[in-house]
C-alpha cells in the first residue's frame, strides 16, 4: 500500500497491468493523469491531434500484439470524437481499454453546463462497450482497471471504458495494486466436441470459415492442423485474413459480399465449420450457408451462434481451445482422404482468379505492385477504400495479425491512425495503410504525429477526387446524377513534406521502387497514387447459381 494522487493510481495500475504505451490527447479534466506520466518511464505517452486517433492507434496497437491498447480523453467532445474508433474496436473485438475524463464529482448529474459536460456519459458508450465504469474514489482505481483489462481477456474481447473525475485525480489516498492475472480459455463442452467430430469426419465435403476469432485467439497452427488432417478447405473472412496462409493448399482466401473463391466452393460443401465468426450480412448467397448443409458454430461469444445461420452444433469457447479439441476428437475417427481433389480445388481458385482480374485489372496491378515490396511479416491496415477491398481478393498474407481491416463497422479515416498504433508496437516491421483522398483527410493532421514521434509508417493515398464507391453507385446505380460525392485535394506529396515526412508521387506501375523509397527514407511517407473512380465488389452483383 502506498500514496498516491488518482492520476498515479492509474499510471501505476497501467505499469502493473503490463501496459507500455498509452495514446492520449490532454485536456483540463485529465492533466491529473497528464502529470503522473511525468518523471516516469514505465508507461510512454504519445499525444496525438484527433481523439479519434487514441483509440484508433489503441486499435492497432492491440490487433497486432494481442496486447490491451490504451486510449486516454476528456469527457464529452473527447468520448464523442473517440467514439467512432470505439465502435470499430466494438465490430472487431478488440482489447481496448479508453481512459475518460469526467467533469467534478460534485458536479454530476446537475446539468448545470459544467465545460465538456455530457449527462450519463456512460450511456453514451455502453452501445460499443463490453463494460464501462465511473470511479469516484482513488483507492478503487487499480481495481477498475484490473477489471477493465479482465473483461477484455477473457470471453470476447471487446472494449471497455473507465471514467475518472478531476478532483479524483487530484485526490491522495491509500492504494494497493491488485496482483496480475492469467485467464485460462474457455473449452467447449466435450459432448458437443465428440458430436462435431462425428458430423465432420462423415462429411462428404467439410468447409473450413474461419473469422477474426481466430487470429484474436492465436489459433492458426490449430486451424491449419485441422484443415490438413479433415482435408477441408479454409475460407475466411476479411477480419480472419492470415488465420491460415494463403499459400497453403487448403486455403480459399476472403469470401467478401459474395465473391471470391469461397463462392465457388461453399455451395459445394455439406457440413461448415464456422469458427470464430458471426457470419454477419457481408457473407450473401453463394457463400452463406443454407439448408441442407449442416452448420457447426464455435465461437467464443454464445450470443452470435445461431443468430444469423440456425446451428446443428453450438460450441461455446476459445477457437484455440476449441480447435484444438477437435483435431484430437476427429484423430479418433477414419476419415477418407481427397474429399476435396485438389484439381478442383485449383479449378476454383483459377476461375475465381480470373473473375478477379476481370473485373479490376488495375486494382490487381497495384495490389501486385505492393505485394512484391512486401515481406511476410508486413503489416498492411486495408482502409475503407477500392484497393483496400480488393486486396481482400488479390494480396496474399501468410501470417496472423499482419492484415486489419474495420470488418462491418466500414469506418471511413480508420486505417492511416491505426496503421501508427500498429507500428509503434512493431516498430521494426513494415507497416503500411491503404487509404482514398476522402478517408485520408479525417486523419492528416496526425502526420505531425508521426513526425514527432518517429513513426515511420507509409500511407499510401489513393487519389481519385471522390468518395469513391459513393460516387461510382451515383453515377450505376442512380444514372449519373452526381451530386456532393466529389472532393477537392491539396497536393498530398507537398502535405507530407510540409509535415517533415517523405512525399512521393507515383503511378501504379511504379509502386514497387516507390514502397522501397519510402522504406529507405527512415521517417514517415506517404505516397500519392492517382487512379480513376473504380467500381468496389460489393456493388458487383454476386454469381447466379
Amino acid at each position: 500500500m502506498a500514496q498516491m494522487t488518482g492520476g498515479q493510481a492509474i499510471i501505476q495500475a497501467l505499469h502493473r497491468e503490463g501496459v507500455e504505451h498509452v495514446f492520449g490527447l490532454p485536456g483540463v479534466q485529465i492533466m491529473g493523469i497528464y502529470d503522473a506520466f511525468y518523471g516516469q518511464s514505465d508507461v510512454k505517452l504519445v499525444t496525438v491531434r484527433h481523439e479519434q486517433t487514441t483509440t484508433y492507434m489503441a486499435d492497432g496497437y492491440a490487433r497486432v500484439t494481442g496486447k490491451p491498447g490504451v486510449g486516454l480523453v476528456v469527457p464529452g467532445p473527447g468520448v464523442q470524437n473517440a467514439s467512432a474508433a470505439l465502435g470499430t474496436a466494438y465490430s472487431c473485438s478488440s482489447p481496448v481499454l479508453l481512459l475518460a475524463g469526467q467533469i467534478e464529482s460534485y458536479m454530476l448529474g446537475q446539468d448545470k453546463g459544467a465545460l465538456h459536460e455530457i449527462n450519463d456519459q456512460l450511456d453514451v458508450v455502453r452501445p460499443v462497450t463490453k463494460w464501462c465504469q465511473r470511479v469516484l474514489n482513488v483507492e478503487d482505481i487499480p481495481a477498475a482497471i484490473h477489471e477493465a483489462l479482465r473483461q477484455m481477456q477473457t470471453g470476447r474481447p471487446r472494449p471497455t471504458l473507465v471514467e475518472v473525475p478531476p478532483d479524483v485525480l487530484a485526490a491522495v489516498a491509500d492504494v494497493t495494486l491488485p496482483v496480475p492475472e492469467r485467464y485460462p480459455p474457455l473449452a467447449p463442452d466435450r459432448a458437443d466436441i465428440r458430436r462435431a467430430a462425428e458430423l465432420l469426419a462423415a462429411a462428404q465435403k467439410p468447409l473450413i470459415w474461419a473469422g477474426g476469432g481466430v487470429v484474436l485467439a492465436d489459433a492458426s497452427d490449430e486451424l491449419r492442423a485441422l484443415a490438413d488432417a479433415l482435408g477441408a478447405p479454409v475460407a475466411t473472412t476479411s477480419e480472419g485474413k492470415g488465420a491460415i496462409a494463403e499459400d497453403h493448399p487448403l486455403a480459399l482466401g476472403v469470401g467478401y459480399y459474395g465473391h471470391g473463391a469461397p463462392s465457388l466452393a461453399a455451395p459445394r460443401a455439406d457440413v461448415v465449420l464456422a469458427v470464430g465468426t458471426r457470419l454477419t450480412g457481408q457473407m450473401r448467397s453463394p457463400t452463406a450457408p443454407r439448408p441442407p448443409q449442416r452448420l457447426i458454430h464455435l465461437d467464443v461469444d454464445p450470443a452470435v451462434i445461431g443468430k444469423n445461420y440456425p446451428a446443428d452444433i453450438a460450441l461455446v469457447g476459445d477457437a484455440k481451445a476449441g480447435l484444438h479439441m477437435l483435431l484430437e476428437a476427429v484423430r479418433a475417427h477414419h476419415v477418407p482422404q481427397e474429399r476435396w481433389p485438389r484439381q478442383e480445388l485449383a479449378e476454383i481458385h483459377r476461375e475465381s482468379e480470373t473473375w478477379v482480374r476481370q473485373q479490376a485489372p488495375l486494382q490487381c496491378e497495384i495490389i501486385g505492385q505492393l505485394q512484391k515490396a512486401l515481406r511476410d511479416d508486413a503489416v498492411v491496415v486495408s482502409g475503407i477504400t477500392n484497393i483496400g477491398y480488393w486486396s481482400h481478393f488479390a494480396l496474399r498474407v501468410r501470417q496472423p495479425r499482419t492484415y486489419l481491416t474495420a470488418s462491418y463497422f466500414a469506418t471511413l479515416g480508420f486505417a492511416f491512425p491505426t496503421a501508427l498504433g500498429v507500428k509503434v508496437a512493431v516498430p521494426h516491421r513494415q507497416v503500411i495503410s491503404l487509404s482514398g483522398d476522402g478517408g485520408f483527410m479525417y486523419a492528416l493532421p496526425e502526420l505531425a504525429t508521426a513526425v514527432q514521434y518517429g513513426i515511420n509508417v507509409v500511407a499510401l493515398v489513393f487519389v481519385d477526387g471522390a468518395f469513391g464507391a459513393s460516387n461510382n453507385d451515383q453515377r450505376t446505380r442512380y444514372q449519373g446524377r452526381v451530386v456532393g460525392t466529389n472532393v477537392h485535394n491539396p497536393n498530398f506529396v507537398q502535405v507530407a513534406e510540409a509535415f517533415g515526412a517523405k512525399g512521393i508521387k507515383a503511378s501504379p506501375d511504379r509502386l514497387t521502387d516507390a514502397l522501397q523509397e519510402a522504406f529507405d527514407a527512415n521517417r514517415p511517407a506517404l505516397i500519392e497514387v492517382p487512379v480513376p473512380t473504380m467500381v468496389p465488389p460489393f456493388q458487383i452483383p454476386p454469381r447466379v447459381e
